[in-house]
């Protein structure tokens, strides 16, 4: 299975750039940029924080993909 991110889709629908999100998060810019390049898997909390930043759940931004 691989993980499947949204996160820069909906930032993006919100108008956020990743410095606002990340403010309003409380975590830094290139903690946003590395979740959505893939290279960082936030935790829980950190999931649940930016999912109520941007008004959607969690399984909106992350989900879970078959390997084919």
């Amino acid at each position: 299975m691989s993980l499947v991110n949204h996160l820069a889709a909906f930032r993006k629908e919100a108008g956020l750039t990743q410095a606002q999100l990340a403010e309003a998060a409380g975590v830094s810019r290139k903690t946003i940029n590395t979740i959505e390049n893939r290279i960082f898997v936030p935790s829980t909390v950190l999931a649940l924080k930016v999912a109520q930043v941007l008004n959607v759940s969690v399984h909106d931004l992350f989900e879970l993909e078959e390997n084919q």
